[in-house]
């Protein structure tokens, strides 16, 4: 865990793997996952977060859970597995990446990334608008949310051709900046939403 940045102070050292085939037999449980997540420890969080509620989430839960992030683990495992299927997760972006605190700027990124593979329904508006905050935070240089911004820009522009072009032109612009993180995230997007393997399977 320490090899990959995650603290293990408060960790059993369980696998993923083991941990959601575990969550698979207990089931949905709104009132457990609460509770499993106040205990502090990652695994007992990463349960909490499997078998959550999504529908019955609130903005507040989110909020809390949030500023709880200590690592890049639990974080995008939260928004990935969690809270982009809650009725909040749009309207959390902008709060998020507002946010001084490093894992919740880089939770608005990981559900910009998380909602282009799972919300099918998305209008582009709502991604371009997204971008914005992709262009604004840019200039972040910590490590973890600039990777994290550079996985929102380059997975919104694989979601489909309209959307490859804003970010490629979202792209090109960064890649420009003066502004070594902003520069590091054009140029790296660049590469894969330019490359054949993503204009293929957007054409």
């Amino acid at each position: 865990m320490s090899r990959y940045g995650i603290p293990n102070d408060r960790a059993f050292g369980v696998s993923m793997g083991d941990m959601k085939r575990y969550s698979k037999g207990l089931g949905v449980n709104h009132a457990l996952a609460l509770d499993l997540w106040k205990t502090g420890w990652y695994e007992a969080r990463t349960v909490a977060v499997f078998i959550d509620d999504a529908e019955v989430v609130s903005r507040s839960q989110m909020d809390t859970w949030a500023r709880d992030f200590d690592s890049w683990a639990i974080c995008d495992t939260t928004c990935f597995h969690l809270f982009d299927r809650t009725p909040h997760a749009w309207s959390k972006l902008e709060k998020w990446a507002r946010s001084k605190r490093e894992f919740v700027r880089r939770a608005a990124f990981a559900m910009i990334w998380s909602l282009s593979v799972h919300d099918k329904t998305a209008p582009d508006d709502q991604f371009v608008r997204a971008l914005g905050l992709v262009e604004r935070y840019s200039v972040d240089e910590r490590p973890l949310v600039k990777k994290g911004i550079d996985m929102a820009l380059r997975a919104t522009g694989k979601r489909n051709a309209t959307l490859n072009r804003v970010a490629v032109r979202t792209a090109k612009r960064l890649s420009k900046s003066d502004n070594r993180s902003a520069a590091w995230i054009g140029s790296h997007s660049l590469r894969e939403l330019q490359g054949d393997k993503v204009l293929s399977r957007l054409t």
